[in-house]
């Protein structure tokens, strides 16, 4: 796996930290103090210049209030769950939808499909979030990167795959909540990445995934397990 310059570290679950070749740092789904499989050394960012929040559920945004607040970054989601946190306090939202594409400092995020719900849980209350989502980045190196978020393998990746040719797919295989390994490796043969790093597995004994399952579907393609923490570059 060659990042070309893209340093990309799994916090666990489905959070991961990314840094620009320019030094800027990028926080996708935000869960990490509460995240059970987040190193302790993880738990207190110093610094997110851009947060992505695939949807609302707590174990994608737990943190997303408090690391906003604390650390001013630009916060990326589809616009009813920015509404949230914008109630929340959080500034300096940049809210889109499915199939925008806007420029953040050296990165171009589109947000795209994911098959998924989308409820956050507001103390005694289930408010509606907006829908589920995936990002497609690219940076300035050429590297573009699919995360995508918590879903289910849909007909669709094959147009993600035709607009958007991302070179590393980001995809959940824990099942129960989202695809297994079995789904994933369809998703697989849609997107065509030349990578996959697993995510969303292990977190809680529901989600059974792992990604040698994974890996003996798809010979074809280089599957890396990261562990969290691990920075691959």
């Amino acid at each position: 796996m060659n990042l070309n310059g893209i340093k990309l570290t799994w916090l666990g679950h489905a959070t991961f930290r990314i840094e620009t070749p320019g030094g800027k740092m990028i926080l996708v789904d935000p869960w990490v103090m509460g995240n059970p499989m987040c190193p302790a050394s993880e738990r207190d960012p110093q610094q997110v210049d851009i947060m992505l929040c695939t949807h609302g559920h707590g174990d994608h945004i737990g943190d997303a209030v408090e690391i906003a607040k604390k650390l001013g970054p630009a916060v990326v989601g589809i616009p009813e769950l920015c509404g949230w946190l914008g109630k929340k306090g959080v500034k300096n939202l940049a809210e889109m939808n499915k199939g925008g594409t806007q420029t953040l400092d050296d990165i171009k995020v589109t947000m795209v499909h994911a098959d998924h719900s989308c409820g956050i849980q507001d103390g005694d209350q289930l408010i509606y979030g907006g829908e589920a989502c995936g990002y497609v980045i690219e940076f300035s190196t050429g590297l573009k990167i699919y995360h995508a978020g918590d879903t289910n393998v849909f007909g669709d990746m094959r147009i993600i795959r035709e607009l958007y040719t991302p070179d590393l797919a980001l995809l959940p295989i824990g099942d129960h909540y989202t695809m297994g390994p079995r789904e994933a490796a369809y998703a697989c043969n849609l997107l065509q990445p030349k990578t996959v790093i697993p995510m969303h597995f292990g977190t809680f004994p529901l989600l059974v995934g792992t990604p040698g399952a994974l890996q003996k579907l798809v010979p074809g393609i280089e599957v890396v397990a990261l562990k969290p923490g691990v920075t691959a570059s």
